[in-house]
């Protein structure tokens, strides 16, 4: 497994992260015995690099399943949407207690999604995160963010160390720019010496039947240290090992793989707040008050919804299907 350096921060990865989110109650549910044994093995085959965090529900798992490795030589990287001083402190102490740990590697703003001002918005979490790194809570400041201009931003800012950025190779869920943008932006933000490593390589799921050219599409971005991939099987996790070690799979590996049956799972988070209808470039989102939206055609649902919901013009939305809470 290949290790590569997060920036000027002297964190060293694996190339492949695990991305802890599909283990738990928001994707796949995984029983907590099962993840954790998931986690663990994935550490015995040489990954060190594990990203969750707190609206993840999976930080309890990833805290059991590391208890007895060296901690030194594993990256934790865990994420809050906290907007506040307190509210911050508050998640960091939690992120810690149930990571068991009594330092986090990288700790991100999460959901950085919409323009710059998440910087002015959410100044007294950044301050907070900044006065942890000098507890030694935190090793490392950073940001999740699926925005060009964010990924530019936070590139000329001293006070963040670390960016996660969206990329794909269809360029479905940035914001504020096409792939090619945020390629650029993320090659610029790496030669400011800020450590990057990449989410969505999948597009959400859209590129499933295209692992392989679509995880080699992201890994040769430059500037990119290491993708977070979701696993939930040790097919997937052998798969994704194979792939990252060789650049190729077994046919063995390949076909445990694809004989499972995948579904697209859309939350149903919307509260009817309004505010992606505000933010929406391409105007393509209209808040109702019913929705009925069946993304299931293995099992199709027929009950209607009643509650919020938004309509989405497919003909407009160059994101369809990709719309996520804020």
């Amino acid at each position: 497994m290949n290790f590569h350096s997060l920036g000027s921060t002297g964190i060293k990865v694996t190339e492949l992260c695990f991305g802890v989110l599909p283990l738990g109650p928001l994707q796949k549910n995984l029983k907590k015995e099962a993840a954790v044994q998931l986690l663990q093995e994935a550490l015995n085959l040489g990954i060190n690099f594990f990203d969750t965090a707190e609206s993840y529900k999976t930080q309890q798992y990833l805290g059991e399943a590391i208890a007895g490795h060296n901690r030194g030589e594993l990256v934790l990287a865990t994420k809050s949407a906290a907007a506040t001083y307190e509210e911050m402190r508050t998640s960091v102490e939690k992120s810690l207690s149930e990571l068991r740990t009594d330092y986090i590697d990288v700790y991100h703003l999460h959901a950085a999604r919409v323009s710059p001002a998440v910087f002015s918005q959410r100044a007294g979490a950044l301050q907070c995160l900044q006065d942890m790194k000098n507890e030694g809570k935190i090793r490392a400041v950073g940001i999740s963010t699926h925005s060009v201009p964010v990924v530019k931003a936070a590139a000329e800012r001293d006070d963040i160390d670390i960016i996660f950025p969206l990329i794909n190779k269809l360029g479905r869920g940035i914001q504020g720019g096409t792939k090619e943008d945020m390629a650029g932006a993320i090659e610029s933000a790496a030669a400011r010496g800020k450590g990057l490593y990449a989410m969505k390589a999948l597009a959400g799921g859209h590129l499933v039947d295209e692992v392989p050219t679509a995880i080699e599409y992201v890994r040769t971005v430059a500037g990119i240290s290491a993708v977070a991939v979701g696993m939930v099987d040790k097919d997937e996790l052998a798969y994704n090992v194979e792939l990252f070690e060789r650049g190729e799979v077994s046919m063995e590996t390949a076909m445990a793989v694809k004989a499972k049956c995948k579904r697209l799972i859309v939350l149903e988070f919307c509260r009817g707040c309004g505010t992606c209808v505000q933010t929406c470039p391409n105007q393509a989102l209209t808040l109702v008050d019913k929705v009925y939206i069946c993304h299931c055609p293995l099992e199709p649902c027929r009950l209607p919804k009643s509650k919020p919901g938004l309509d989405t013009s497919g003909h407009r939305c160059h994101n369809h299907g990709k719309i996520q809470a804020q």
